[in-house]
């Protein structure tokens, strides 16, 4: 194996929400080394203007290239996918980047009543990148459309805050209410949302209150393990997989995984602990991205 092929993957998000993607990453790579950055000092992004969340997503690029020595980078948030991939794409031309972006051509695959429901921030759903998407599916079913304020906001705090505090996760399952009724009825019969688009990586932390609210007749769909598809391609076709030695089960999870926060650091390790089941020993702060 190439010395290249050995370097890390890089994986960053506004903060925890890009976790889930990285659980995808490792199941779909398990050979691979990983390096994660929760840019919790400056999120959420989704109620960030374009031009800051591409400066952020520049500096963190920027950061894992430099520091990390990264061979691929996978952008796992939303907003900054729609606000600044293709500058990353331009800055790195040699490197894998990979993007991410609500599941809607999945859901008109999955869907049987033709009615979509699509959950995100409004940095997501008032992009150029978005609109684009829409068009290219919006005339093959019917999509009900709702910005989620505060919501990514919320899961943040109810998987930090000590405790996981009733208070917190109260707000997580009243916004999740809140929002799900606005888009009207949910389930299999005609005219109803049988699909629900979980448009934003932190709403995936959600999934138990958003099934709990909707019922066992509405589908979730988020992007997880497509974008974890899409990095093996990259990476095979870039001939940059890992080879089985690398990262195998006996070694220590400090040594094939590290995570990084902007933010404080107790809070990157307790959504650590509680997502994906890791010792605080792999997370660290980043002072640079600070």
């Amino acid at each position: 194996m190439h010395a290249a092929a050995a370097a890390p993957i890089g994986v960053f998000d506004s903060g925890i929400g890009g976790l889930s993607v990285l659980q995808a990453l490792q199941a779909e790579l398990p050979h691979e080394r990983f390096v994660y950055v929760a840019d919790s000092a400056h999120a959420p992004y989704g109620e960030r203007g374009d031009a800051f969340v591409a400066e952020r997503t520049h500096a963190i690029a920027d950061f894992l290239v430099q520091q990390h020595h990264i061979k691929a980078l996978v952008v796992a948030c939303n907003t900054a996918t729609a606000a600044a991939i293709h500058e990353a794409r331009s800055r790195f031309p040699k490197m894998p980047v990979v993007g991410i972006e609500p599941a809607l051509k999945p859901a008109v695959a999955h869907s049987q009543t033709g009615r979509i429901g699509v959950m995100a921030t409004n940095g997501t759903l008032g992009s150029a990148k978005f609109a684009s998407l829409l068009a290219l599916v919006q005339d093959q079913a019917e999509f009900v459309i709702q910005a989620c304020k505060g919501l990514a906001h919320a899961i943040e705090l109810s998987t930090t805050q000590a405790a996981a505090s009733d208070a917190s996760h109260t707000e997580v399952h009243r916004l999740c209410a809140q929002y799900t009724q606005a888009m009207g009825h949910f389930g299999k019969a005609p005219g109803q949302i049988d699909t629900l688009v979980l448009g934003c990586t932190h709403y995936v932390f959600a999934a138990d209150d958003l099934r709990q609210i909707l019922g066992p007749d509405v589908t979730l769909l988020s992007t997880g393990e497509p974008v974890a598809r899409q990095t093996r391609r990259l990476l095979e076709a870039a001939d940059l997989l890992a080879e089985g030695s690398l990262g195998s089960a006996s070694a220590g999870d400090h040594e094939r995984l590290r995570l990084l926060t902007s933010g404080p650091l107790d809070a990157l390790q307790a959504a650590a602990q509680r997502w994906l089941q890791l010792p605080a020993q792999v997370c660290a702060q980043a002072e640079a991205l600070s």
